[in-house]
């Protein structure tokens, strides 16, 4: 054999054996004879990434899909999909209810990979060590911003496996009780942007997926250049930030929202780095979707996500819902638009201030009545992914929800339950492509997220061989939400899934979640022994922007890229 065939063989081996060692055990060969794990039969199978749509049969073994053919296949357990869809497993972005309870609901909601990415966590090998062969979804975090800005400005120590929703409404309490919420309102000098910048690197470090930020809620203490600093943390990995951008949902000049995207979208452009945009659902979202389009066209990788609701969710507290803002700058009257779902009522102007004083942390509903015109065009946008935004899993006394609490006890937005279930019957009341809603709900968000890398994601939101065994099955005639904003029906579950797979796992039988089936999977990057942190200081940008090499030129800026 010519050498150059030895080396490339020795190669492919060297690359399947490292996919191996990422992912776990890859896809078994399937033979007319092989019983599978779990046969799905005569379902329409439907793969957004290849067009595939047809009738056919698929096996799964080991947590893989392992065949798709129509001729006839066994398996130890056999799903009839006659009249169904089988689709691969909905990814959500922005799933902040990761308790059992949430994951419970979201699992009867089609999503099969459930991931924080904008509040996110610190201690990131904790977190991920104290989830292991504990859910029942795939689970993955980015490193949060706002809690390492609480560290330095609030002096909270932030340390375990939990810092993370739901408790960040506590963290937020505990920020302020000296009357500041530092990491909201204080300007960092750059000794402290340093630290909370190696604080990020450090969660990269140990496999976040990336950088959350809320700078939305601390647009005040953040400056453009720590945001700048937090978005080239993550590029040095060539990781993505994910983004609650500066003027999240304000529709006023100079603060309108396309503003905010304008700042996180050249930051990610000159840095060459991936970003996500935290739901581009309200003013200006047509601008801020056409410029995310034309940089995409450039070879950037850049996606923003939407949740199908004409409401919001955030804490009493929150900077949003001040009257400069909500009543000044968005022109909006308490009464009609801001609802406490544990008191079942909307709130008066001074309802919402004392709320705010005696109790920042409580959740709240926020009605955008814009959005009614909007939601339909949403539905149809190219690489606009769909994220639930799914809040903390609570009653109506504020008390956590159980894994098996009855779905009317939960108190707090319905996008909590019936997202998914809910662009599917929008979209077929209105006409949209079923492969066009199953690319936002599953390919879109799986391809951005692994096209940084993440080898996870690369065979996630596919529904082809040899892709993992994720696998979201449903009836395109019936599925529907049924969670309203009415007390008792806010966390309701939505029908017409009857199946799911996670890792090639039933976790949804006969629209019943499987109750201790547990086979979700870790989405991370491998830990790397080194951190990336280089500091910011003003020696180094003068030696970097100002100095003149021997030839005359300005020196090579790449070193700083580093």
């Amino acid at each position: 054999m010519a050498m150059w065939k030895v080396a490339l063989s020795l190669a492919l081996i060297a690359a399947v054996a490292l996919v191996a060692v990422t992912l776990g055990a890859g896809p078994a060969e399937g033979g007319e004879d092989t019983t599978y794990d779990v046969v799905i039969l005569g379902g329409r199978v439907m793969d957004p990434e290849t067009g595939f749509d047809a009738v056919a049969n698929v096996g799964v073994s080991g947590g893989w899909i392992v065949r798709i053919t129509e001729r006839e296949i066994r398996g130890k357990e056999t799903i009839d999909a006659k009249g169904l869809v089988v689709a691969p497993g909905f990814v959500d972005l922005e799933q902040h209810g990761l308790s059992a309870w949430g994951i419970k609901t979201n699992l009867r909601d089609g999503a099969t990979t459930q991931m924080d990415f904008e509040i996110g966590a610190l201690d990131i090998d904790e977190w991920y060590a104290a989830r292991a062969g504990k859910l029942q979804a795939n689970y993955g975090t980015v490193v949060g911003q706002e809690f390492a800005r609480m560290r330095i400005h609030d002096g909270l120590a932030l340390e375990g496996p939990d810092i993370s929703m739901p408790r960040f409404a506590d963290f937020r309490v505990a920020a302020g009780e000296d009357g500041v919420n530092g990491w909201s309102v204080t300007r960092s000098t750059t000794e402290q942007m340093n630290e909370i910048t190696a604080i990020l690197d450090e969660g990269l470090r140990q496999g976040a997926i990336g950088i959350g930020s809320t700078v939305g809620y601390a647009q005040m203490g953040i400056t453009t250049y720590e945001m700048f600093e937090a978005q080239r943390a993550a590029a040095r990995y060539g990781r993505l930030t994910s983004v609650h951008h500066r003027f999240h949902p304000s529709a006023a000049t100079p603060t309108e929202g396309p503003t905010g995207v304008n700042e996180i979208l050249v930051n990610a452009m000159v840095l060459k780095a991936p970003l996500q945009i935290h739901h581009d659902n309200d003013y200006g979202w047509w601008e801020n979707e056409e410029k995310l389009a034309m940089a995409r066209a450039q070879g950037h990788n850049v996606w923003a996500t939407y949740y199908p609701w004409t409401a919001g969710s955030g804490n009493a507290g929150a900077t949003i819902l001040e009257p400069d803002t909500w009543e000044k700058a968005m022109g909006y009257k308490y009464e009609e638009t801001v609802y406490d779902p544990q008191k079942d009522k909307f709130l008066t102007r001074e309802e919402l201030l004392e709320l705010a004083k005696t109790d920042p942390g409580h959740i709240l509903i926020a009605f955008s009545p814009p959005r009614k015109e909007w939601l339909p065009l949403w539905l149809k946008v190219a690489h606009f992914t769909v994220a639930s935004d799914s809040m903390p899993s609570l009653d109506g006394k504020g008390n956590p929800l159980k894994w098996d609490s009855p779905f009317e006890d939960y108190a707090g937005h319905p996008r909590s339950a019936g997202s998914h279930a809910k662009i599917l019957r929008i979209g077929r009341e209105t006409g949209v492509p079923l492969m066009h809603s199953l690319s936002q709900l599953a390919y879109w968000p799986a391809l951005h997220v692994g096209d940084t890398g993440l080898k996870a994601m690369q065979v996630r939101g596919r529904l082809q061989e040899g892709m993992v065994a994720d696998i979201t099955i449903f009836d395109p005639k019936t599925v529907t939400e049924h969670a309203t904003y009415k007390t008792g029906q806010q966390g309701l579950a939505s029908t017409g899934i009857p199946w799911v797979l996670v890792f090639g796992t039933i976790v949804v039988k006969d629209s019943t979640v499987v109750k201790g089936v547990l086979p979700g999977q870790p989405i991370r990057f491998p830990v790397e022994e080194k951190g990336r942190f280089v500091p910011a200081t003003k020696e180094l940008w003068l030696e970097t922007h100002t100095a003149i090499d021997d030839c005359g030129c300005h020196a090579d800026i790449e070193h700083i890229k580093k």
